[in-house]
């Protein structure tokens, strides 16, 4: 990767980071302040449902953008638009009524949900464009860097969240992320603009006509969705509810468990191959440990700390599946694809997690955190199904030599 290149990544990884340290700090002081003032499990999952409804058509729609006007522009407006997302927020007014409060929080939500989408979206395609050159290895390795390194600084977020929450309270704690992300919009202006196509790109290409961008979407869909369903709403609740932990011990759990998680997805090209084979071995081990967490808290075989100890394993196994698909989308797409093809599979991953969340708190609210886990093994399920689908993976650039 030449310097210029290279410049471009850190850059985009900088915003990004910046980007996901505040999302992930959002997210926890919106869950536990609600959490605080009375509101039920399903109440909490309408707040985060437009959040993710906003990136089936943000991803759909952006992908498209990128292409005409380049990843810089995309970059820049999501991180404006969370600027906005933020602000706005803070003006929240406990004395309003509860419809007003859910439907104006639910709304901010969305805006960010936009944001998180364009700039999540800028950045992962970045990468394609950027080590297209240095062969599959090499795209494998930066794409889990990137990925990893911003699944450990969400993590971190949680636990800036629930911090700023105890010390600051919600109203200054939004404006200082909010002049956190700001700051970081002088990293995205800095980029050269790449991703831009030299032709008119016609809005109907922003559907995907490749069998493999499909089947990985769909098994996206599903993967994140067997997620979201117990981590969204159902495991802070069961942590406040069911073993008493206050907001800082929930935000330093949650945090901890994202930040192991973003290490192994920084590691994963180390520890596997980057291939439907992998994805589709790794899907079965994730489902045999979703299954054992099940019967142990139906058994209750040691309580609680099994149950916690599996979610580490769960993160382990499932921080590696993560990586894999991340590298399989811009293997299997090609350059003049990548942005539609990126912006196609995290409108299926946005359309997973908006499942997941609003069946994570309406799971809880009928069976506890068993029925949430019982209902994410029925989603991995459905993932590995579609997984084993997936075809051969093609010739990509070796070495920067072409191999017949």
């Amino acid at each position: 990767m030449n310097s210029n290149l290279r410049r471009n990544y850190y850059l985009v990884t900088a915003a990004y980071w910046v980007f996901t340290l505040t999302d992930g700090a959002l997210r926890m002081l919106v869950l536990l302040h609600f959490y605080s003032i009375g509101y039920d499990a399903f109440q909490i999952a309408l707040l985060f449902l437009f959040y993710e409804l906003a990136g089936i058509p943000t991803n759909l729609v952006g992908g498209w953008l990128a292409t005409r006007f380049g990843l810089k522009f995309t970059l820049v407006a999501g991180l404006v638009l969370q600027v906005i997302a933020l602000s706005v927020l803070a003006n929240l007014n406990v004395n309003w009524p509860i419809w007003q409060s859910v439907s104006f929080v639910m709304f901010m939500q969305a805006l960010s949900g936009v944001a998180k989408d364009l700039t999540k979206m800028s950045a992962k395609s970045a990468v394609k464009l950027i080590v297209v050159k240095d062969g599959r290895q090499s795209l494998f390795n930066w794409v889990a860097i990137l990925t990893g390194s911003k699944n450990t600084l969400k993590g971190v977020g949680f636990f800036v969240g629930g911090t700023l929450l105890a010390w600051l309270g919600f109203t200054t704690a939004l404006y200082t992320l909010a002049v956190a992300v700001a700051s970081s919009v002088t990293f995205a202006l800095a980029i050269t603009n790449i991703g831009k196509a030299g032709e008119r790109v016609i809005f109907s290409s922003i559907l995907s006509q490749a069998p493999a961008i499909n089947i990985l979407s769909g098994a996206r869909f599903f993967l994140f969705g067997a997620r979201d369903i117990w981590f969204v709403v159902g495991l802070p609740l069961y942590l406040a509810i069911e073993l008493g932990w206050s907001h800082s011990e929930i935000g330093s759990y949650m945090a901890f468990w994202i930040i192991g998680y973003g290490i192994v997805q920084t590691l994963a090209p180390k520890l596997v191959d980057g291939n439907e084979k992998s994805a589709s071995r790794w899907l079965l081990a994730l489902i045999l440990v979703t299954g054992v967490m099940a019967l142990a808290l139906h058994f209750k075989v040691q309580g609680n700390l099994s149950f916690l100890l599996g979610l580490i394993v769960f993160g382990f196994i499932f921080a590696i599946n993560s990586s894999i698909h991340s590298f399989l989308i811009l293997a299997y797409s090609d350059n003049d694809k990548v942005l539609l093809n990126v912006g196609f599979y995290y409108m299926a991953n946005a359309g997973g997690r908006m499942a997941g969340t609003l069946i994570s708190g309406l799971a809880y609210y009928l069976g506890g955190i068993i029925s949430c886990i019982v209902s994410s093994l029925v989603f991995l399920i459905l993932s590995w199904l579609i997984t084993s689908r997936l075809p051969k993976l093609p010739f990509i650039l070796v070495s920067g030599d072409e191999q017949k």
